[in-house]
């Protein structure tokens, strides 16, 4: 424990200061999936991934309740095992309906999705190229399988195919890719990456956390949206954004893809989700299909904030709303916490990141909008941080 001293010292010179502990807030009721209770006071949520606002829907609810009577609160076994109910293969056929594909695997969590899948396809002797500024899972996944790592530098696919020219022409190589980055919410530029990953004869994997739900005409992700579908071996995703519950998947047209199910040991060696779970999964993933009308008011809310907040006087880590996430970046820690804290107590909860989540050097509030966020509580938004802002000092 010795390692963690330092950060263990820097939080408690933090607390000392009079702030509260940004990373453990705690909601003691959820209204709606815009608002909470936090230390007693209404709180609009702006930091929950909650992108098209599942949570609540009518439907997904009475689907869980309904599945928690009929069989029970767990599976208290392994998808392999006995932990596949018809509520599993209920929500794996929703995935293969939404996406379109011949294949879908359903994991416990979004994490074990790119853990089990990343680290099952490269091994030892293969190469897996990533991009510098990927999610935490996939790194653990790179990782578990023990292959060769090579990253290119952020959303660069002159660097990427720099460093694909650079490995040996039989090796296996996998090039994995997000369609949103979740610190700064930029997309990739995926058509160029993908050309450049095939003529190098590498496989793509694509992860959609991000972008499920509300990219692309049937809300795929930022794949479809570009029109790369025919061209990613394997998109991954998430039931914990989007979805509105908890979980991860896989979906693919790979014709050997169902052999993962016998070697893909996240998958294997943890309890499946509980049927109530899966079936809240299926019917969000079912609803998603036609809900063109919450993606446009994302879209909306999204590029309303963005733009205000520029008006405002904040730096934005995109130029333009690139997705539903919009990133203000801040030079140091203290304002950082002093702006979030401004905000919690106006009412508006963010997400506070910080390295190692962040580059170093680099401090952010990550705002996450949903497609329930109304005109209203937009403005109320941006209302609360004009005050903030000033209340510090960091805007005029």
């Amino acid at each position: 424990m010795a390692r963690f001293r330092p950060l263990v010292e820097e939080r408690e010179a933090l607390l000392a200061t009079g702030v509260r502990d940004p990373f453990s807030i705690v909601m003691t009721s959820v209204l709606s999936p815009t608002e909470a209770i936090i230390q007693g006071k209404r709180t609009i949520l702006l930091g929950t991934y909650n992108y098209m606002g599942m949570t609540f829907d009518p439907d997904v609810i009475a689907a869980g309740k309904k599945a928690l009577d009929e069989y029970g609160a767990g599976t208290t076994g392994s998808r392999v095992l006995n932990g596949t109910y018809q509520g599993h293969k209920e929500c794996e056929d929703a995935l293969k309906e939404f996406y379109g594909t011949d294949h879908a695997i359903v994991f416990s969590t979004g994490y074990q999705a790119n853990l089990g899948i990343i680290s099952t396809l490269a091994g030892k002797g293969d190469y897996i190229i990533l991009d510098a500024d990927s999610h935490a899972s996939i790194y653990d996944g790179c990782w578990l399988g023990n292959a060769e790592i090579v990253r290119f530098r952020h959303n660069s696919v002159e660097d990427l195919d720099k460093r694909l020219g650079r490995l040996p022409r039989e090796a296996g190589k996998l090039v994995v890719l997000e369609g949103v980055y979740s610190m700064f919410g930029d997309v990739a530029p995926l058509p160029e990456m993908v050309a450049v990953a095939r003529k190098h004869g590498a496989m793509i994997l694509c992860d959609e956390a991000h972008g499920m739900g509300f990219f692309g005409a049937n809300g795929r992700g930022v794949y479809e949206e570009m029109g790369c579908e025919d061209d990613i071996d394997f998109v991954v995703g998430t039931f914990s954004k989007s979805v509105g519950t908890v979980g991860g998947f896989c979906v693919s047209n790979h014709p050997d893809f169902e052999v993962l199910r016998l070697v893909c040991r996240p998958y294997i060696f943890t309890a499946s989700l509980p049927p109530s779970v899966v079936a809240t999964a299926a019917t969000s993933i079912r609803k998603l299909m036609h809900a063109s009308d919450k993606r446009a008011h994302l879209w909306k809310n999204s590029r309303r904030l963005h733009a205000g907040l520029r008006e405002l006087g904040f730096t934005i880590a995109t130029e333009t709303a690139q997705s539903a996430i919009i990133a203000i970046m801040l030079s140091d820690q203290e304002t950082a916490v002093a702006l979030w804290q401004a905000l919690l107590e106006g009412g508006v909860y963010v997400n506070l990141a910080r390295p190692p989540a962040t580059p170093a050097g680099t401090f952010l509030l990550r705002c996450s909008l949903c497609a329930e966020h109304s005109d209203a509580q937009v403005d109320e938004i941006l209302a609360i941080f004009a005050a903030a802002g000033r209340a510090i000092g960091h805007i005029g």
